[in-house]
């Protein structure tokens, strides 16, 4: 449940950070802060640095899970990024066949 709750928490604190309107006179205009891949990593970092302050997470504090806690937050803020945007769920079908079509 402790993941559940953690991915949660970084999908939306990262949306918030790159994407919220509340944002957009103090947000650098750097690449980095509009990109949830990046921010993800800092706010998986963040969340591991106040675990000890909320019960819906819990990790031991130590380098090891520093970086995976940053890890995890980049690709979970990254695929649920590219998956929900503002109109919903994006489905796509990029599959090639390699066959040429004639046409």
């Amino acid at each position: 449940m402790d993941l559940i709750w953690f991915a949660l928490t970084c999908y939306g604190l990262t949306q918030i950070l790159c994407f919220g309107k509340i944002f957009d006179r103090i947000r650098p205009k750097h690449y980095f802060f509009k990109c949830p891949m990046c921010m993800g990593f800092w706010v998986g970092c963040f969340l591991f640095g106040i675990n000890g302050l909320t019960e819906l997470f819990s990790f031991d504090y130590n380098a090891a899970n520093f970086l995976i806690s940053g890890w995890s937050g980049s690709a979970i803020s990254y695929v649920l990024c590219m998956i929900f945007n503002d109109n919903g769920i994006q489905i796509s079908n990029n599959s090639f066949s390699g066959v040429k079509q004639d046409g």
